[in-house]
């Protein structure tokens, strides 16, 4: 099995391009911190990031959805964050990361559970807030930013996903794996797979590309 993480800023289209994965046909595995704040809610926490067990309650739901056997057939997943993702959330409320997380984090290491190449959504120039996103877009960035080093000292290669319409992401994060030979068959839809500069700010309206951050680049 082939488990890729799909992660990013918050508030940019995320879980959006996850659904036009699904829609496609690909095993995709939902975020669990989502989850973990509306089951919360439902008994009352109305801020459940404020308290002691929520970080424990994000790598718990995130160990049983990853260890669930797959459907018959299936070789590649891609999942909606990760527990490194749970170590940025931990960095970023100022918190030293938990006994249980610390113990995930050394499993998926150990068993090389998810491939070392991270599928990274860049922001859209803007942050929307919703009832389980609170943060402003200047906020955002500075989150952002510290997924971007938990990943890095983590040992896994962030794979950037510029701006652009949420089905154009989807079509290059899919020319991506084809171009990897990770599929039986490769996407028809003649979309290009582009590489940028790791510094580069992408144009909202920029076409979909994909761009490793050490500069690497290439047209399929």
């Amino acid at each position: 099995m082939k488990r890729y993480i799909l992660t990013g800023t918050p508030g940019a289209g995320k879980t959006t391009v996850l659904r036009h994965l699904r829609e496609r046909g690909y095993a995709t595995v939902e975020e669990a911190a989502t989850s973990v704040i509306a089951r919360s809610r439902t008994r009352g926490r109305t801020e459940p990031w404020t308290h002691d067990d929520f970080i424990d309650q994000i790598v718990g739901l995130q160990r049983r959805r990853q260890t669930r056997p797959p459907r018959p057939g299936v070789t590649v997943q891609i999942y909606d964050r990760s527990p490194i993702c749970t170590h940025a959330l931990s960095t970023y409320l100022g918190r030293e990361p938990s006994d249980l997380l610390l113990a995930e984090l050394d499993r998926i290491a150990r068993e090389a559970v998810y491939q070392p190449q991270v599928f990274f959504i860049r922001d859209l120039g803007f942050c929307k807030p919703t009832a389980a996103r609170r943060i402003s877009y200047a906020d955002s960035l500075v989150f952002e930013q510290v997924h971007r080093d938990s990943y890095r000292a983590f040992g896994y290669e962030l794979i950037d996903v510029l701006a652009a319409p949420a089905a154009e992401r989807a079509d290059a994060i899919i020319g991506a794996l084809a171009a990897g030979r990770l599929l039986a068959q490769p996407t028809t839809r003649g979309n290009t797979v582009a590489a940028e500069p790791s510094g580069r700010q992408p144009e909202p309206c920029q076409p979909a590309g994909i761009a490793k951050e050490d500069g690497w680049s290439r047209s399929v």
